[in-house]
């Protein structure tokens, strides 16, 4: 793929394929840690990590090992025990050099685990590989770190409009979950707007 190709594989999991708001993976995190800014970066940064290992590690298992094998029909299972490894490690160096961090985002941490976003992107790639032989290993990892850049983007959008509701003089029937899905629902539909933009690009 050329420099021109990857931007645009780039821009089009920030915008227009962005995993929360365009394929609706990732919402239990989405609702649960955008409520402040500190911990929606948080909880971003370590899904953008967790991501890019990821696809690095299960797109060479897939395709060198477990596809001449015809062992493809365990690369869920494959794919899920190599993202728990990584989000132990994660988990370990933010409970050694970022304890606050680590105690903000809780249970949450755990669950990037069994995070549909992280799985979506390491299976994904794969398909996109299939229908494109030249969406090879660059163009997965590039696509790993722009699904992890959208969905950096999408938590900290959400969180400005979560701090903004909290100010807002909303109808005691849509306090609370309610106005968060309404609000969600709002965000989702602004990315619509990007559709044609990275067209040119692919």
């Amino acid at each position: 793929m050329s420099a021109t190709q990857l931007l645009g594989v780039f821009l089009a999991a920030i915008l227009t394929e962005n995993y929360i708001l365009c394929k609706f993976f990732g919402i239990c995190p989405f609702l649960g840690v955008s409520k402040k800014l500190d911990t929606a970066l948080g909880m971003s940064a370590a899904v953008t990590f967790v991501m890019v290992l990821a696809t690095a590690v299960t797109w060479p298992i897939y395709t060198y090992v477990l596809l001449p094998n015809g062992m493809d029909y365990l690369q869920t299972l494959v794919f899920i025990l190599v993202i728990a490894g990584l989000v132990q490690l994660v988990e370990i160096i933010l409970k050694k050099y970022m304890h606050r961090l680590y105690a903000a985002l809780g249970i949450y941490l755990p669950l990037i685990t069994t995070n549909c976003a992280v799985l979506g992107v390491t299976m994904l790639v794969l398909d996109k590989g299939a229908q494109d032989s030249s969406f090879g290993y660059a163009a997965s990892l590039v696509n790993a770190f722009g699904a992890g850049i959208g969905f950096l983007v999408a938590m900290v959008m959400f969180a400005g409009v979560r701090e903004r509701l909290e100010a807002a003089d909303i109808p005691q029937s849509l306090k609370g979950l309610p106005i968060t899905l309404v609000a969600a629902s709002l965000v989702a539909c602004s990315f619509l707007g990007f559709g044609g933009i990275v067209d040119g690009l692919l």
